[in-house]
């Protein structure tokens, strides 16, 4: 066994051990019982730091996880630091600078710190600009220094790059990394290696199912699946090709893991700690239930040679790819979650952008704030019977402009802002019938047409691109969409 754990130094003045554990399964625990006890749950954090484990995976609606990890904080003294990584997911809709004060400062008492080491935000949908708001603010907290550093957790590739562009030094984005799930690889492991982000990856022994219990297994009935991470990695297991496929994979792993003198826990989770944009690995604990510190430890004391890859290269190419990018699982179908929806995660989607009455009859209009729609006196857009019409639109965003001088993270910017106005008047993407890019130098039509096929790739409105010279500076692609809602 090593004599210690390695670690990751993400910044100067932040290194996380390579394997983090993770509290998501306190709120699985607290689910139908009272909350843990914080004296009697810190005492089993403590197993993992004394292990050399020091890093622990939190956020603020996994029940009494934040609380517990205080403890354990108070507990060990400066002397003997941990390292609590916390996560703040605000309900869907609009949000001011105080609600984002008051987040940091719940999590600032629960964790009893002055300055939390590191707080990700997610969101549960880019078309609504309340979280380009939170970013921006909590950037603000991060300068007063109430924060250490800010990440992101379930962002997709596309706004990761978005955020970095826009200046949020965001250190780490928290997504799904498994033999499963592999759409961490390629784009997003590109965007990181490119721009000094790193993956926080979760899920790498899929809540339990890689591992020795589930070989040579018939596919468990609904009731077995006892746990929400175990109901939530079944359905990866469906949308990877299915329970045969996934026995093939297993049973692939298991030669590996022999030959190796590991676990398939182990060749799971090394797969995915070898990956370069990966910082560490989370992996789950059920605190006072169950720990498996000298297996987890195992993960240090071998690498993945090339008859290892060789054989998994090969089990991989049976699986269906997970579709989309990081983090879809929790925006679009197919909703891979424990119970299939988001029913359990949030209540209701408020429209993005406020909707009034046009001056003719059955007309509705939607203005976004931006000055340019008060100085020239025009809407954002109007939907007449079923057409929505977005007028030309720039990645502004108040008195900002979004994406910096990246003309895909404009552009997708840009998207996102159409996307939210339809959303307003009961459109969807899906509906576009035509799009106009103008682009302020032919130079960045290649980086401005990827990014709008990433969008519309399965929708393929009309579309007409021309260089034109536009109005403001820094701005490089301007976009303006017509919808048929017909559905």
């Amino acid at each position: 066994m090593p004599e210690h754990v390695p670690t990751y130094r993400l910044a100067p003045d932040l290194s996380v051990s390579r394997v983090l554990t993770g509290l998501w399964q306190v709120a699985d625990l607290e689910r139908e019982h009272d909350p843990l006890d914080p004296e009697a749950g810190a005492a089993a954090m403590a197993e993992y730091a004394d292990a050399g484990f020091t890093s622990f995976d939190m956020a603020d609606h996994y029940g009494s996880a934040e609380l517990i990890a205080g403890r354990l904080r108070a507990l060990r003294g400066p002397e003997r630091p941990v390292q609590l990584l916390t996560k703040w997911v605000p309900e869907p809709g609009p949000l001011t600078r105080h609600a984002v004060r008051v987040a940091v400062d719940r999590a600032r008492a629960r964790l009893g710190v002055e300055r939390l080491d590191l707080l990700q935000f997610h969101t549960w949908s880019y078309a609504d600009p309340s979280w380009l708001d939170a970013l921006f603010w909590l950037d603000e907290l991060r300068e007063e220094g109430l924060v250490a550093h800010l990440g992101l957790t379930n962002v997709d590739t596309a706004h990761l790059r978005v955020a970095l562009a826009s200046g949020i030094p965001v250190l780490t984005n928290q997504v799904a990394c498994s033999l499963l799930d592999r759409r961490f690889e390629g784009a997003m492991t590109d965007l990181c290696l490119s721009s000094g982000a790193r993956l926080l990856g979760y899920g790498t022994v899929a809540g339990g199912l890689l591992s020795e219990r589930w070989l040579g297994r018939a596919q468990p009935p609904d009731e077995e699946l006892d746990t929400w991470s175990l109901r939530k990695y079944a359905r990866f297991v469906a949308a990877a090709g299915g329970w045969e496929a996934f026995q093939e994979l297993l049973a692939a792993v298991k030669g590996a893991a022999d030959r190796l003198g590991v676990s398939i826990a182990n060749v799971a989770s090394r797969y995915v700690l070898e990956s370069p944009a990966v910082a560490g690995v989370i992996v789950g604990a059920r605190l006072g239930r169950s720990a498996h510190v000298e297996d987890t430890l195992r993960l240090f004391s071998f690498e993945l040679d090339p008859e290892a890859r060789e054989v998994l290269a090969e089990a991989l190419d049976g699986l269906d790819p997970i579709p989309g990018d990081c983090g879809d699982e929790y925006r679009k179908p197919p909703y891979l979650t424990a119970s299939g929806d988001l029913s359990h995660h949030v209540t209701s989607f408020p429209a993005p952008y406020p909707t009034s009455p046009g001056p003719r009859a059955g007309r509705t209009q939607v203005r976004t704030g931006t000055p340019w729609e008060t100085l020239a006196g025009y809407c954002r857009a109007t939907r007449c019977g079923d057409r929505v019409l977005v007028a030309g639109t720039t990645a502004t965003f108040g008195e900002r402009l979004i994406g910096g001088s990246d003309p895909a993270a404009q552009t997708h910017a840009v998207i996102d802002k159409i996307e939210g106005v339809l959303a307003s008047l009961g459109a969807r993407l899906e509906h576009v019938v035509r799009t106009r890019v103008y682009v302020s130098d032919t130079v960045h039509w290649d980086a401005c047409a990827r990014a709008h096929g990433e969008r519309f790739r399965d929708v393929r409105p009309v579309n007409t691109m021309v260089e034109a010279r536009l109005i403001g500076a820094g701005y490089l692609v301007e976009i303006e969409a017509e919808a048929i809602v017909d559905d």
